[in-house]
This record gives C-alpha cells, structure tokens and sequence, in this order.
C-alpha cells in the first residue's frame, strides 16, 4: 500500500472537511500570530546589525529545540482531555490539568538547569568569537522564558482538548502584538526606551510569553466557564494514577519532537562553523519556512483533536475520514505555501537584510526549503493524527530513526564533508523529512488497524 492509498469507504465527507477547518482556523490565527512575530524579530535585529542577527540565529535556534519539546509534552494532553471531553468527564479533565501543569512546570526547571550548565560552555559550541559578547546577555533573557511557556503550553493544549482553539488564539495574538511593539520600543530606543539592540528583542519576547500566560492561567482559573473543570482542578484525589497516566502519553510525543526540533538545532550549530554570514542566512530562511510549517501544524492539531474526540468514542472510520481530511488540507496549503516561495521568496530577503553576502547566501537555499514543504505537511498530519490516538509510542522510534539514525549523518556529510555547508543542511532536512512522512503513516494506520480489531474482539 502506498503513502497516499486511501480507502474509497473511509473517503472523508464535505462535514469532516469543515470540522477540521473550523477547529484548525483559529489555530491557524494563533500561529500567524507568531509567524508575524518571527518575522518582526528577525527583521528588526536584521535592520540592527549582521552580527546580532547571526547571533539571534544560534540563541533561537537552541532554545526552538527546547520550546518545541516542551509543546510536545504538553501536547500530550490533548488525547487524554479531549476523550474526557467527549465523554463529558468534566472532573477527569480538570484533574488532567492540574498534574499537567505540575509536570510541565518540573519539564521548565529541568530545562532551565541544563541552559544555565550550557551558558558557562557557549565558548565551546565553535560559533565566531565576535558574537560570543551578543549571545551570552541574549541568552539569559531567553532562558529565563521557559518556565512561563511551560505553564502557558499546559493551559493552551487543556484549551484545544475541549475543543475551545479560539481562546489561546486571542490571547497570543495579542501578546504578539505586545511584543512586536516592545520590538520596536527596546531595540532601537524609541518612545523614550533605551536602545537596547538584540537584548531588547529577548526582554519583548519574555515580556509577552510572561502576560500570555497570566491571562489564560487568570481566565482558566477564575472564569465562570471553566467552572465544571475547577472541581478537579483543585481536587487532590487519584493525582498519582493521572500524573503517571500522562507522563506516559507526553514523554514520547516530547522525545519525539525534541530529537526532531534537535535536528534543525543542530543544522544552526553546524551552520556557524562555516561563519556569521551563513548564520544569518539561515536564520532568515528558517524564519521564512516558517510560514509552511505553522500553517501545516494549524489543521494537524485540528486533525489531532477530533481523532481524540472519535477515539474516546471508538468511531474508528471517523479518525481515518478525519486523517484523510487532514491530509488532503495540508497537501492543498502545501501546493499554495510552495507557489508563494517560489515567487515571492527572493523578494522578502532585503526585508530581513541589507547586506548582499547575507542575501546572497539565503538564495541558495530557496529551492531546497521549497522541496521540503510536502513532505513536512504529511509527517506533522499523520504524526498529530497518530497523538490524537493516544499511541504515541511510535513517535520517537520514528524520530529516533528519521532525524538521528539518518538525519544527523546525511547533514555531516553533505554541509561538512561535501562542502555544500548550509545548502547540505537544508538538502538534509528534506532526507529526513521524507524517512518520517512514510514511517508515520505507516505507524497510524497499523494503530488504526490494531484498535479496530480489539473493538471487534471485545464485541464478538
């Protein structure tokens, strides 16, 4: 069977396709959000200076590995709320968050100890002596960000799992707002602020991740519709069980999406082995890819959350008609995501950058971030369709080969011993990518397969 073989019963219907549109939407709305962001950041600090933007690049490359295993570890809240849910069980969803919170917040201070063991070692990661003065101030703002995110992932995913995407969206919106205007304020010196350069821009990102997390926290805490929730919340009971429960779904969807973030974190790292130029073009181009990948990751967690829904119900056709549905939006965004780099791309560069090497460098790297989009859209649908069963076990042995086992060794030899240096990055992202897309679809379907026939066992 092949990648795309679709079952002609389990076709998705014109209803499956709008359900995942409306629940992906203001997802989408919340993750242009933080594209509007990326690209604030990395056009101001690009504007300031070369050397600030290439050390933006290697700090933000380092802690997007640690952010996104923290996502993914709270993301492994979304099944177990969304069958509680579906199921009514307001008290189990509230107990949920309350170890989900407890366990996120050990994950940040985990985190937070090993950056702070990094920081004193930063002179030994072979990045360009006249950016180590940059990094290491800009890295202490970021790392002290964690903890706040952490949490804020914890309320956010509890959020989707009952199905309410629209209140994280407002939320980061307008902290994104916030932190495109501290942007502005901090890091040129304007409104009275002080100049602060690429410090300024890490103060605004702490500033906004610290307030997000304060509203949602407030509204979830203390709003009268989350009311049926607070009783578990606040209960104490059977907290073992459900703290081991979800440690056990979150602890591979974490690995997982760590070894995979990891891979591009160590694309950054290899990246300033070959100079400040090069850094700072992949750092625009990342920024730039962006666009695909959150746009993607919008209708995959639409996609996860109502897999969720219909696995707590056991309507097993429903989870492979909502998979099918998913695919088949994110190969249509993909074709669109495709369309507008190819025509676009090379335009947005002197947004980023003045400098010709910077823009130079950034072009050649136009054509592999293109090839790679259809294959990151068919590894995030089924990897957040494989979530939303609950079996998530899958996912690090699939990471574990795709972006280690064959990842990792394709890089080194393409960017270091081909000497194709950052273009050999890029080319190796789309190896790995492609290794993923076919081992996570292989994965669902045989989760998919094994649940059907216990369902049909249990009722013969």
């Amino acid at each position: 069977m092949g990648l795309l073989s679709i079952n002609r019963a389990t076709l998705p219907t014109q209803r499956d396709y709008s359900r995942v549109l409306r629940l992906g939407l203001p997802v989408l709305l919340t993750q242009a959000g933080i594209i509007a962001v990326s690209f604030a950041d990395t056009m101001m600090v690009g504007e300031y200076g070369t050397n600030e933007l290439a050390s933006a690049a290697f700090v933000n490359n380092i802690f997007f590995t640690l952010i996104a295993t923290m996502i993914g570890f709270a993301s492994g809240i979304t099944p177990l709320v969304g069958s509680y849910y579906a199921r009514r069980m307001n008290l189990s969803v509230g107990q949920t968050l309350r170890v989900a919170l407890q366990l996120n917040l050990a994950l940040a201070l985990l985190f937070t100890a090993v950056m702070t063991v990094a920081y004193f070692n930063l002179h030994r990661f072979g990045q360009p002596e006249e950016l180590l003065p940059l990094i290491r101030p800009y890295f202490i703002i970021i790392l002290c960000s964690l903890v706040p995110t952490a949490l804020f992932n914890a309320f956010q995913q509890t959020s989707n799992g009952i199905t309410n995407t629209s209140l994280p969206m407002w939320i980061i919106l307008g902290a994104n707002v916030l932190n495109i205007l501290g942007n502005y304020a901090l890091i040129y010196g304007h409104w009275g602020a002080p100049e602060m350069g690429l410090n300024g821009a890490g103060i605004s990102t702490l500033t906004a991740r610290i307030v997000s997390l304060l509203v949602l926290g407030g509204i979830m805490l203390f709003s009268p519709r989350y009311r049926i929730y607070r009783r578990g919340l606040l209960s104490p009971l059977r907290a073992r069980t459900r703290r081991a429960r979800l440690f056990a779904t979150s602890w591979p969807v974490m690995l997982q999406v760590g070894v995979e973030c990891g891979l591009w974190g160590v694309g950054g790292v290899v990246c300033g082995w070959f100079g400040a130029i090069k850094l700072a073009a992949y750092q625009i181009i990342v920024t730039i890819s962006q666009l695909g990948f959150m746009t993607y990751m919008s209708f995959a967690v639409a996609a996860s959350v109502l897999v969720s829904n219909n696995t707590g119900l056991k309507n097993y056709v429903a989870v492979r008609r909502t998979a099918t549905a998913g695919l088949f939006i994110i190969l249509a965004l993909c074709t669109i995501v495709s369309l507008f780099l190819a025509l676009c791309c090379r335009h947005l560069l002197p947004l980023f950058t003045t400098d010709e090497a910077v823009i130079a460098s950034a072009l050649t790297l136009i054509l592999p971030m293109i090839i790679y989009q259809y294959l990151d859209g068919t590894q995030i649908n089924y990897a957040n369709c494989l979530r939303g069963t609950g079996n998530v076990r899958p996912l690090l042995v699939v990471a574990l080969i795709s972006y280690v086992a064959v990842g990792i060794p394709v890089l080194l030899f393409l960017s270091v011993w081909c000497n194709l240096q950052s273009v050999g990055i890029y080319l190796s992202f789309n190896v790995a990518l492609l290794v993923a897309a076919i081992l996570q679809y292989v994965a669902f379907s045989r989760t998919v397969r094994k649940m059907e026939a216990a369902e049909h066992t249990s009722k013969g």
